[in-house]
């Protein structure tokens, strides 16, 4: 049965995502959605992206998380432009939430925005925040079947990074199955395997950030 209320929820934010979409292309900034469980590793993984892409690009990072700006003051220490919004208990960010986070930054000077979304497999793929691109994080650590019980995330996703490989040795995770279903739900899904110790795979990680930009650009000149 369909409820007016949470329908009416998601055309409101559909909305005012697609404003802040037609911003950021007015920008040129390219912005992604990285979307994962409690613990995946995003913080990390951004950290390590924003150390290694940082003299080529502006980059800034939108935190959401329940409470504390532990994340935020992790990824300022990179240099990198951070502003904190807390949700004191919701389970996603949703587009009104990063239109008002935005007054907070210089958007003139951003390359790349990524918005590191509270840790749920659920919610938070069902807001548009006007990104170019939702980013399944997933770590080893997890269950390989988690593209299985959470299939929207992955069909929705235009890349998914496999998290924590050094742990490989360590845990009952196989990759090649975790990629073949989530290929299975998305056939255009780029897929990596890194380690943000070692740091394994970052590389081709970097380059296909630096490559959706490239074409974000190119798309609108």
């Amino acid at each position: 049965m369909e409820i007016p209320v949470v329908r009416n929820i998601l055309e409101a934010n559909s909305a005012t995502a697609e404003e802040l979409r037609k911003l950021f292309a007015e920008k040129n900034i390219l912005v992604l959605n990285l979307i994962s469980s409690p613990g995946a590793g995003k913080t990390t993984l951004l950290e390590r992206t924003l150390t290694e892409l940082g003299s080529r690009f502006g980059m800034a990072v939108i935190e959401g998380d329940l409470m504390t700006d532990n994340d935020a003051r992790r990824v300022a220490a990179t240099g990198a432009q951070a502003v904190q919004i807390n949700t004191e208990g919701g389970c996603h960010l949703d587009a009104a939430m990063v239109s008002n986070a935005l007054v907070s930054l210089d958007l003139d000077n951003i390359d790349i925005l990524f918005v590191e979304n509270v840790g749920n497999l659920v919610c938070p793929v069902e807001f548009d925040v006007g990104e170019d691109a939702k980013i399944a994080l997933l770590s080893v650590t997890e269950g390989d079947d988690k593209p299985e019980k959470y299939p929207l995330l992955f069909e929705l996703s235009k890349a998914m990074v496999l998290n924590k490989i050094d742990l490989l040795p360590y845990v009952d995770f196989d990759c090649d199955r975790a990629e073949a279903f989530a290929r299975s739900l998305n056939k255009g899904l780029a897929s990596f395997r890194v380690s943000c110790r070692t740091p394994e795979g970052l590389e081709a990680w970097y380059g296909w950030i630096e490559n959706a930009l490239a074409e974000k650009r190119g798309a609108a000149a």
